[in-house]
Formats: structure tokens, C-alpha cells, sequence
């Protein structure tokens, strides 16, 4: 193969490239999620499941009883410096690895936007079978009014970027509620309000399937919901990502971010330090 051939054949491939992305783009754009499928190797897979599993392990031996008299389905903050004790090197491993170039690189091309980490989260199948699924938008939970909640939905890039650690039949999604506010009914029933309940079925919804390796990426402020009786069992990494917006960065836990020591040992460190900058603003302010 000559310098000409090798040289032409790099361009179709960056022109493949860039085509999927667009069409990665237009999917979200109609819709609010995307799945990347194959993104991620088995060898970057054991890196994020070792940390996981120990983390995972020590946080539900503590919180045992709260789990199932809670109904818990996630914990947050994997992250979190106090998971790290004596472990500054393992610390480090594990901020590199659930942060890989060939995930950073296809989500900021999806968006075009400045991202920045907010948070991680894992979720599982819940210890109490009482516990459904239950309809929701993210926002809901905060201290906003439902008329603010639904005057920001299109201002604000709020993301869960999921890694399954296993195998999954894991979210239902109700396609396009990232850019438009409930129906009578959808409102209804996430509200749990005249009558109805949030765990109901809902038309239009759509089951996710994903498997190890592929990444799924949708708004967090979307119709949403877990899916637990698909899956023997249920393990996947959220990792929490956004643009910039003064009613979350406020929420950007410093605790959960690399150090200043840390950070010069990360290499994709991009979206730690835009966190890293909102945390230090929040402080200041």
C-alpha cells in the first residue's frame, strides 16, 4: 500500500466518523438519548468495575438496613474522597478510568458544548421487592417550582451517561420529553395526582437495551425510569455530566472531585477542572 492509499483511506474513515456522529447528534436532538454501542473495551470495563465493586461492596455493608427500609435503587458519590482512605493512588486509577478519551471525545462531540463532571451514581436492583419503577424528571426533586422546572427544561444540558457493568434492559425513556413538558396524563401520573399513580404504564414508552461496552446517554430532565424485573441483576455507572447551569453547578460536591495534587496526575482531565472551577466559584461565593 502506498503513502496515496493510506492517505485516502484515513479520509473516508474521518468522513464515516463524522457522519455517525451527525447522526448521533440528530438522534438526540429528536429524541433525548442516544447509545453508542461498542465504546468501550472489555480492558477499560475492569478497570471501572474494579473500583466499582469494592466501593460498591463497602458502602452497602454500612447502609445494609437503610437499603431495603429506604426502597434504595442508587447510591451517589462513588467519587467521594472518603472511599479513598490510603488509597490516593487507587484514587487516581479510578478518575482516569471512568473518564476515557474514547468517551469525553464522542459525547463532547455529540454536544459541541463545554461539559463538566457533576457526579456518579450506581444503580441496582432494590433489596425490597415493594420498591417499582416509578416515572420522574430529575429536576422535580429540587427546591424549583414546576413553573421554573418547565421554563428551564430547554436551557439546561443535564446528562446521565451510563456505563452498564453488566448486561441491561435498564431505563424506560419517554422519547422527545427533553424538549417539551407533560402531557395531562404524563403529569398525572409522575405527580401521583388524581388518582393515578407514578408507577403506571405510560404510551409512547420506550425499554432501553444496552449491553457491556455500549454507552447510553440521555437527559436527565426527560420522562424517565428504571427497569428492574429484566435483569437477574442490575449494575450500572452513571456518570453525571452537564453544561454549565447556575441552578446545579451550585450542587457540585468539591469532596467528589480530584485534588489539585490528583488532578496532575489524570490525563483526560477536561471535565474535572471545569468542575473544579465551579466548586471554587461556589466557595467564593
Amino acid at each position: 500500500m502506498d503513502k496515496s492509499e493510506t492517505h485516502t483511506n484515513t479520509k473516508i474513515k474521518s468522513a464515516t466518523e463524522s457522519g455517525f456522529d451527525r447522526n448521533l447528534q440528530q438522534q438526540y436532538q429528536d429524541n433525548g438519548f442516544v447509545v453508542i454501542r461498542n465504546l468501550l473495551s472489555k480492558q477499560q470495563l475492569a478497570q471501572i468495575g474494579f473500583h466499582v465493586d469494592r466501593i460498591f461492596q463497602q458502602w452497602f455493608e454500612q447502609h445494609e438496613a437503610t437499603i431495603y427500609r429506604e426502597k434504595m435503587l442508587n447510591m451517589h458519590s462513588l467519587t467521594h474522597s472518603s472511599y479513598f482512605k490510603d488509597r490516593d493512588t487507587e484514587r487516581v486509577d479510578f478518575f482516569s478510568a471512568i473518564l476515557p478519551q474514547t468517551l469525553t471525545q464522542k459525547v463532547d462531540n455529540l454536544f459541541s458544548v463545554p461539559l463538566y463532571f457533576h457526579n456518579s451514581q450506581l444503580f441496582f436492583n432494590p433489596t425490597n421487592s415493594e420498591r417499582q419503577p416509578y416515572w420522574h424528571r430529575d429536576l422535580q426533586y429540587s427546591d424549583l417550582s414546576e413553573i421554573e422546572q418547565q421554563r428551564e427544561l430547554p436551557n439546561m444540558l443535564s446528562l446521565h451517561v451510563r456505563i452498564p457493568l453488566v448486561d441491561e434492559k435498564g431505563v424506560e425513556l419517554i422519547p422527545g420529553t427533553h424538549k417539551r413538558w407533560d402531557s395531562e396524563l404524563e403529569r398525572n401520573v409522575r405527580l401521583q395526582i388524581n388518582g393515578h399513580r407514578n408507577t403506571e404504564k405510560l404510551p409512547n414508552a420506550l425499554l432501553t437495551e444496552v449491553n457491556r461496552g455500549d454507552v447510553l446517554v440521555f437527559n436527565a430532565q426527560m420522562l424517565h425510569r428504571g427497569a428492574y424485573k429484566y435483569n437477574k441483576q442490575r449494575k450500572a455507572l452513571d456518570l453525571c455530566i452537564g453544561e454549565v447551569h447556575p441552578l446545579l453547578s451550585e450542587f457540585v460536591d468539591k469532596q467528589a472531585l480530584p485534588n489539585i495534587d490528583e488532578l496532575t496526575d489524570i490525563e483526560n482531565k477536561s471535565w474535572y477542572v471545569r468542575a473544579l472551577d465551579i466548586a471554587e466559584r461556589n466557595k467564593q461565593n
